[in-house]
């Protein structure tokens, strides 16, 4: 083909043409909505032989195109029966020969190709940038857990806050017990339930005090075992987390 008569859109994965452009390229008479009902009724189908779409007018107005196949367009032509009919069925029967040779086609796979590769890379980036922004959590995560050592409840506060998790030594206390993992009332209070002594999140230590008039007591310390640090790191992280992706949402 010389010339493009009518303008192509190769946007899609199969070539399409506005049938507005091809209402006035024909020449037809009749209002372009009545022509066009009269043509999708020979079998067309929508959203699959032609879609439906508005775009904007130079006077500021909106207008309703539709966006046929080259297929349906080289049909439609031929319905016609008049000469310039028969030049544009020509036309799209060229171009149909035109995009289905094997030049054409591999261009196509090839750019296919091109764009999954792009996708690819994207994804791949994004993991890796999430992986790099979780690895020192979860070094230090696994690093407690292996640890022998344990902390004061404070002292987990601390390391939560280092994190990035909105907490202190008082409000981490208040959590726990509203969150059941410590006593509320009583002589117990902010002692571990023992269950979660038994699993090894809490550790009870026992120190003996001598008073001056020679008598003992004993007082009790919670801490919080390597076992409880990286069960209590990972919940408050998740936790924190959600409510940052929520807040985006929002």
């Amino acid at each position: 083909m010389e010339k493009m008569l009518i303008p192509i859109n190769y946007e899609g994965e199969q070539p399409t043409v506005s049938a507005r452009d091809l209402h006035e390229a024909l020449e037809i008479k009749s209002k372009y909505a009545d022509w066009f009902k009269n043509m999708s009724a020979y079998g067309f189908v929508e959203n699959m032989d032609y879609f439906t779409f508005s775009k904007n007018l130079e006077n500021g107005g909106r207008t309703i195109d539709h966006n046929i196949s080259v297929d349906m367009a080289k049909q439609i032509c031929m319905i016609q029966r008049s000469e310039k009919g028969k030049l544009y069925r020509q036309y799209f029967i060229d171009l149909e020969k035109a995009w289905n040779t094997p030049e054409q086609v591999m261009a196509r796979a090839l750019k296919l190709a091109d764009r999954t590769i792009d996708t690819l890379k994207e994804d791949n980036k994004k993991l890796i940038e999430e992986n790099e922004r979780m690895k020192p959590k979860e070094i230090f995560a696994d690093a407690v857990s292996a640890s022998t050592s344990s902390i004061l409840i404070g002292d987990l506060a601390k390391l939560l806050r280092q994190n990035g998790v909105d907490t202190g030594q008082k409000r981490l206390f208040e959590q726990l017990r509203n969150e059941g993992y410590l006593m509320k009332t009583g002589s117990s209070r902010n002692m571990p339930k023992q269950k979660y002594v038994e699993n090894g999140f809490f550790q009870i230590k026992e120190t003996v005090i001598s008073n001056p008039d020679g008598s003992v007591r004993m007082t009790k310390t919670t801490k919080v075992t390597g076992k409880g640090q990286q069960h209590f790191l990972n919940k408050y992280l998740k936790k924190e987390a959600a409510e940052n992706e929520s807040e985006k949402i929002e």
